[in-house]
Formats: C-alpha cells, structure tokens, sequence
C-alpha cells in the first residue's frame, strides 16, 4: 500500500509555538500526529513534545499493532504527561490537545483518535468523509443550535493532562481504499478553511504536498493569529480517485443526446 504525506508546523502571530508534529511510517504500520499545548497555561509546548515523543517511541516496539494497543499508548502518553506534572509545580497544569491517525498497511485498515479541538478528516473520492468532533464548548453550542453567544466558545472539556482527565475518542476501524486523503491538523489549521476549500484543493492537485500547500495558501489570506500545523496522508492515487469521481459526478447533469 502506497503512503505519502507532506507535514506544517509554522509559528502564527503568538509568541511562541506550541504545536508539534511527528510521523512514522514503515512496512507495517504508520502513525500521524499533532499536538497543540493548551494556551493560557505554563508547559503548553512541553506537554505537547512529551505526548508526541511518547505515542511515537511507543509505536517503534510494537509487535502487535491493534486498536487496543493504541489505546493503551495513549493511555501511558497520560501518565508520562502525569508524571512530568508532579516533577514541577510550575507546569502541574500544563496539556495537550491530540489528533493521531494509525494505519495498519498489512490489513489496510486505519482508525484514529483525538482529545480537544485538534482534528482528523477523512476524504474519499474527493469528498470529505469523516470529521472527528471537538471536545470543545464551541461544538457543544453548535450541537445546541446556538450562535454567536459572546462568551469563549472556545474553551475546551478534554485535554491530555487536564483535570478532570476523561477519554480519548476512537473512531472505528474503517477499510482503507485506493485515493483515500487524510488530514490530521491543528485548530489554527482548519478554523481558516472551509471542508469546500479543502475539497476543491484535492481536486486542483496532482501530489500530496501540492494539496497541503495549497490549504495552507488559502490560510495565508487571513492574518494567521495561531500557529498552524497539518499533516496530509495520502493513500494510493487520490488525484485519480478524485478525477474519476468528479468526471462521473458532471455526467450526472450533461444534458441527455437524442
């Protein structure tokens, strides 16, 4: 099974930047990740390398790379993130979001999982597929049908090393198919884009990093405030998958020939 991706991680208008993105990829299997340090909090950015260090070294050593096991991954990714708290009252507090896309190419199957507003989508033939859904107070709002409330919409309920600690969200395993693209971004990535633009960028693009560049381009029209960070994952030939769809969907609306 054929994998490319193409990876960001650029400083916005803050003063630092609290991102990180990791990728790794063999025979077997491949993880990709980002992280994005919980702003308004000390260790923002240390939270975020120590989780990204963490899942990535664990992935190297494993022999049976299941759900399960990415679970549990995650699940030490906590405690080391725990530990490191306790080291230094200064940082007691510090967290992470997560976004982490896992591919096992021996079954091509892949799943993934995230905690906070970090995302994972899914496109297929083009289209996007699957969103995962922020833990955030925006999204509870949004689910609520309000708009627009004037309070900080953008306060998260789950993060790697926040109090309460609760679960990481897990999609289900889905069957990798030939043209499938992934996107697994940051908060300063997608709140710039519409799922439209991402979609009419996969269809203008013939490689993985064209369609990544070309995201981040549109992103650029916009004063960039946040730090952006996006890994693109490509399965296969998504510019072909992309094209064959397309040119099937126009057919649908060509006027009938007598």
């Amino acid at each position: 099974m054929k994998i490319v991706f193409a990876s960001r991680c650029q400083q916005g208008l803050r003063d630092d930047n609290q991102d990180r993105t990791g990728a790794a990829l063999d025979d077997l299997r491949a993880c990709f990740v980002v992280c994005d340090g919980v702003a308004g909090l000390p260790g923002g950015e240390m939270a975020a390398q120590l989780v990204r260090d963490s899942l990535l070294s664990q992935l190297e050593n494993c022999e049976h790379f299941t759900p399960d096991f990415t679970r549990q991954a995650i699940e030490q990714c906590r405690f080391a993130l725990h530990e490191a708290q306790g080291k230094n009252p200064k940082f007691a507090r510090m967290s992470t979001t997560l976004a982490a896309l896992f591919i096992d190419r021996q079954k091509q199957r892949a799943w993934w999982a995230h905690a906070g507003d970090s995302r994972v989508y899914h496109f297929r033939r083009g289209v996007l597929h699957e969103v995962t859904r922020d833990h955030s107070l925006a999204q509870q709002l949004k689910e609520a049908g309000y708009e627009n409330t004037g309070i900080n919409s953008n306060l998260l309920y789950n993060a790697l090393g926040a109090e309460p600690p609760r679960a990481v969200s897990f999609s289900h395993q889905i069957a990798l198919e030939d043209g499938d693209a992934f996107l697994v971004c940051t908060d300063g990535f997608w709140l710039n884009l519409t799922t439209g633009e991402m979609e009419q960028a996969l269809r203008m693009v013939n490689a993985c990093e064209e369609w990544l560049a070309l995201m981040e381009q549109a992103v650029s029209r916009n004063v960039k405030k946040d730090n952006l960070s996006a890994l693109a994952v490509w399965i296969g030939e998504p510019e072909e998958a992309t094209l064959l769809y397309s040119l099937a969907d126009s057919a649908r609306f060509l006027p009938p020939r007598f």
